[in-house]
């Protein structure tokens, strides 16, 4: 409260000031709040990520949710059409297809996960040691990465696959191996960009050691344009692993991977197309929605839309 001017005995009462203290909490600007809220009203996130977080549920939940063995072969039922039994049909051989996809999402996650850990584990360590590093190592990596881009990138996954021999392992190893010069080359290029900003010289005189430097403030601003990387050399990893599968060096019989199944039921096309669209339509669904994802990761990281 406070009294009016020229007059004693007026009050007048004034609203209490708001301080940045007493101001509710807000998600600061670029920062993980932040970037999760802009990424939870993208359309194309909420599509991709929706999709994605049903491929998880079905991943962690398969035995309680599949409603038969997928492994379980009935010859008197091959080849049956969508039924209230059999959801999306069976088999050559009269497994439920619903079941296997639905156990089909453990391997797409496991691809997915495993070759993109060993091309983004590889490829960050390459990267900032030829960006961040000595020249020698930069000549030594990025002569080594060029070799390999030298290679047609499925040819290069056939013949790490003809070396190791034919299995899910192997194709994921594969797969892994040649996708180490996108990210190499990706994180050389943000790393001889930022060790050039002014807080890398502000880190140096205060004297931290190169090392320091290199995981402590360079490899944190590579973490963005990673994260977008990731999101679409991941489904070209997914996609790649199918395709050995579905050229008999992936996933073996009878596990039911997606790529696998397609290639088991692909003489039935015309006869019993059920068993090849849903594989395939699985596939294709699988891929898009992280894509989507990935332009929705694209859209919130990117700065210029900050």
């Amino acid at each position: 409260m406070s009294l009016a001017q020229g007059d004693p005995d007026a009050v007048v009462t004034t609203a209490p000031s708001v301080t940045a203290e007493s101001a509710p909490p807000r998600a600061r600007r670029g920062g993980l709040r932040w970037a999760l809220g802009r990424l939870a009203r993208n359309p194309s996130a909420q599509a991709g990520g929706g999709v994605l977080l049903l491929i998880l549920f079905c991943a962690a939940f398969a035995p309680w949710i599949a409603p038969h063995d997928p492994y379980a072969v009935d010859t008197l039922s091959r080849l049956k059409p969508p039924s209230a039994v059999n959801w999306l049909g069976t088999d050559e051989v009269g497994r439920d297809l619903a079941s296997r996809l639905i156990h089909g999402t453990r391997y797409f996650l496991l691809i997915c996960l495993t070759a993109a850990s060993i091309s983004a584990g590889c490829g960050i360590v390459l990267g900032l040691l030829a960006g961040a590093g000595p020249p020698w190592a930069d000549t030594v990596i990025m002569r080594l990465t060029d070799m390999l881009l030298a290679f047609p990138y499925i040819l290069l996954v056939l013949a790490i696959v003809a070396i190791l021999g034919p299995s899910l392992w192997t194709a994921m190893a594969a797969v892994g191996i040649a996708g180490i010069p996108g990210y190499a080359r990706l994180i050389r290029s943000v790393a001889l960009t930022v060790k050039r900003e002014e807080y890398v010289e502000a880190a140096r005189a205060l004297g931290a050691s190169e090392t320091q430097i290199i995981w402590g403030t360079i490899l944190p601003n590579t973490i963005s344009p990673l994260v977008v990387y990731l999101s679409y050399a991941t489904p070209i990893a997914a996609l790649s692993a199918a395709a050995l599968s579905f050229l008999g060096l992936g996933a073996q019989p009878p596990a039911p991977e997606w790529g696998a199944m397609l290639v088991n039921s692909r003489s039935f096309l015309f006869t019993a197309w059920w068993a090849v669209a849903a594989p395939g339509l699985t596939i294709f669904v699988a891929i898009l929605s992280m894509n989507l994802l990935g332009n929705g990761l694209r859209d919130v990281l990117d700065p210029r839309d900050a």
